[in-house]
């Protein structure tokens, strides 16, 4: 197994054999750095440690599934962009509305994409309105690592926020390698994609980092449409994007005991939205023009003394700009203006060497207005508190944790109702246990409560809200056990397996049902119970100093059934858009001249409605890909040369009903990084 190297730029703050680890840390070459050690208070501070440690060791002792890619898995598994990062994890399912521009929103375990919260370089993203994050405005050109925790994790020093989803997706950019990073990607379909990204280390001290990347395409890929027995070559209409992102990170450590992080981000998409394909006319006039600004900042110190402080702060500004042009007369147009302001204080403390604490406390403030007359201008204030437990032998891991949540909401306007408020406690439970002390064989189960509170849509929008709803409830219970052969050795193959069972059962599900033609109403109704089984499989093999091969599966099977009426003829059916089986294979080759890998994605059948009318089933599909890189080095500096060949098959699928995915596509980019 390849090894991952990390450099704690700071303190390493050891109590006997526990070791709590600062959050500021950076992918390195493995450059050795020089240390001045020293003994305070009976606690060891080194500063520029290296830590070599398994890259999958984190995911195995876990005493939850955790999912994830740093920068050199990422080209072993030859992942395209974002969206296919997150494909690749078991579990997950990820609609797709088609092509470089099209939404794309995360479903975890069959739980909504409302389910899964993301956090971008510690602090959790925002989004009021509904809730689901889009994650198709995410690239990968400066992310150091993504990972997916279904339950909560190990680390017990985050925000309350953080474990009031019932997965959380995060994405790691802040890495502090000094460098120049100059990227270009051309596709199929009018596809551009340039990057330029600049770190630098000012002092001793600062360290800062500037990057920005631009994105058009023309995404009007050809697609056969059918009706009946005849078939038509059509091309995607009304389907542009210009899409562009910068942000400014900075590092400023303060002290042995302390350090600062600071970003800066804004977000531009201005986007057409195409339709959906009806037979011989897929006409769209519609536009969305997304903007979205944040700053947040994280404070952290650290004492010898056993007491460790993180502050975080973070404002969000972000709108939402939608025309329709088939409507001469604007009445569906509309912008929305979303806002959040956002604090936390989390307090670990340490008593001895295998018990750690931790409180955090959360406050934000969210408010939504339009320029709808019917806006309702509601707006929302959210206490998070959080206290944890933990006890960590050299076998086994324990963790406790009850968050306690309060949502306090109200309207602007004097004759609007204000939805109800929402006071609850949240416990979940994990433990992890070493089966054997001489390899890295692992046991697990969990258990999460957690609650959805209703959007800002499902209570207030027009003809559509209903401020009388019920937040949905969840509990998800796993069991698992995860393997691996620990250090990676020449001679033999290395391997790393995992295995998870579930059940998840929600209720007061929040489902929109139409009162008449013009009027519908979200109640709270259905119930969902799922149970499944998630399976990883990594092998790697040196075959001699210049070649090595590397095989990752991934398999998921999931029945997440409709369970509100037993009487029902569609009791127990699959429910929307939520496959029974679905996976992924890929198989790269290492070698002297150009690294090869090839990988499929499959998926069973779906249906776009709880009922399973005929004609609403969505065939499965299986997509093939390849991907060639070759590094050259030139002094100090080095050339990443990459072409990627998307779905070779050319399959025409779908995986939101009538919006055709593209067929095959080429892709090419060029990096040079100095």
């Amino acid at each position: 197994m390849s090894m991952c190297c990390f450099q704690h730029v700071g303190v390493l703050c050891l109590y006997g054999n526990n070791v709590m680890q600062r959050e500021s840390i950076g992918f390195t070459d493995g450059a050795s750095t020089q240390s001045k050690d020293t003994v305070v208070n009976n606690a060891i501070r080194l500063d520029g440690v290296e830590v070599k440690a398994s890259r999958n060791s984190k995911e195995l002792s876990s005493g939850v599934p955790v999912r994830s890619f740093d920068r050199n898995r990422i080209a072993q598994l030859g992942i395209t962009d974002f969206t296919d990062a997150v494909n690749r994890m078991p579990g997950v399912v990820v609609r797709d509305y088609g092509g470089a521009g099209g939404m794309k929103t995360v479903s975890v375990r069959g739980f909504g994409a409302q389910y899964t919260g993301v956090s971008y370089d510690g602090i959790m993203l925002s989004e009021c309105q509904n809730a689901s994050i889009d994650i198709a405005r995410y690239s990968l050109n400066d992310v150091s690592s993504i990972s997916l925790t279904l339950g909560d994790g190990n680390d017990i020093f985050v925000p309350a926020k953080n474990s009031s989803s019932a997965s959380l997706l995060e994405i790691q950019t802040m890495d502090r390698k000094e460098g120049m990073t100059a990227l270009l990607k051309l596709g199929s379909f009018g596809y551009v994609n340039p990057f330029l990204s600049y770190k630098k280390r000012i002092s001793d001290k600062l360290f800062l980092s500037v990057s920005a990347e631009y994105t058009y395409s023309e995404n009007d890929y050809p697609f056969t449409l059918e009706n009946g027995e005849i078939k038509t070559r059509e091309r995607r209409t009304n389907s542009q994007m210009n899409s562009a992102h910068g942000e400014i990170n900075l590092f400023w450590n303060i002290s042995k005991y302390s350090d600062v992080q600071g970003k800066v981000y804004y977000y531009d998409n201005n986007r057409e939205l195409p339709g959906i394909v009806r037979y011989y006319t897929d006409l769209s006039d519609e536009n969305l023009h997304d903007k979205n600004f944040f700053s947040q900042l994280k404070y952290n110190i650290f004492h010898a003394d056993k007491i460790s402080v993180k502050w975080l702060g973070k404002f969000n500004w972000a709108s939402s700009e939608y025309r329709n042009g088939l409507y001469k007369d604007g009445s569906l147009d509309a912008t929305y203006w979303q806002r959040e302001a956002y604090s936390s204080l989390c307090v670990l403390y340490n008593p001895c060497r295998n018990v750690s604490f931790d409180y955090s406390i959360d406050y934000s403030y969210n408010n939504l207005n339009s320029s709808k007359e019917t806006d309702q201008k509601p707006y929302r204030n959210t206490i998070f508190q959080s206290i944890t437990a933990k006890y960590q032998s050299d076998r086994f891991t324990a963790i406790a944790r009850l968050l306690h949540s309060k949502y306090i909401n109200n309207v602007r306007v004097a004759e609007a109702e204000p939805a109800k408020n929402i006071n609850r406690f949240s416990p979940s439970i994990s433990i992890s246990y070493r089966l054997l002390k001489e390899m890295p064989w692992y046991v697990r189960a969990s258990y999460k409560n957690i609650f959805r509170s209703p959007t800002f849509n499902e209570l207030y929008f027009y003809h559509y809200g209903s401020t009388d709803l019920l937040p949905e409830s969840t509990n998800q219970i796993n069991v698992g056990f995860a393997m691996s052969n620990g250090v990676k050795t020449e001679s033999e193959i290395n391997y790393s397996f995992t295995l998870d069972a579930y059940i998840n059962n929600v209720s007061n599900k929040i489902l929109a049902v139409p009162y008449n033609m013009f009027v519908w109403r979200n109640i709270n109704v259905e119930k969902v119970h799922g149970k499944g089984i998630e399976a990883s499989l990594n092998l790697e093999k040196d075959l001699n100093k210049k070649h090595a091969i590397n095989l990752n599966v991934s398999y998921t099977f999931q029945r997440i059934m409709n369970a509100s009426n037993e009487h029902s003829q569609y009791y127990k059916y699959q429910i929307a858009y939520t496959p029974k089986q679905f996976g992924s294979v890929s198989l790269g080759w290492n070698n002297p001249w150009v690294n090869v890998v090839t990988h499929v994605i499959a998926s069973s059948n779906r249906w776009t409605n709880n009922e399973h009318y005929d004609g609403t089933c969505i065939d499965g599909y299986v997509e093939c890909g390849l991907s060639f890189m070759r590094t050259f080095t030139i002094n100090k500096s080095s050339i990443d040369a990459r072409l990627d060949i998307k779905n070779i098959f050319d399959k025409q699928y779908c995986i939101v009903a009538k919006y055709p995915m593209p067929g095959r596509a080429f892709m090419l980019s060029v990096a040079y990084k100095y």
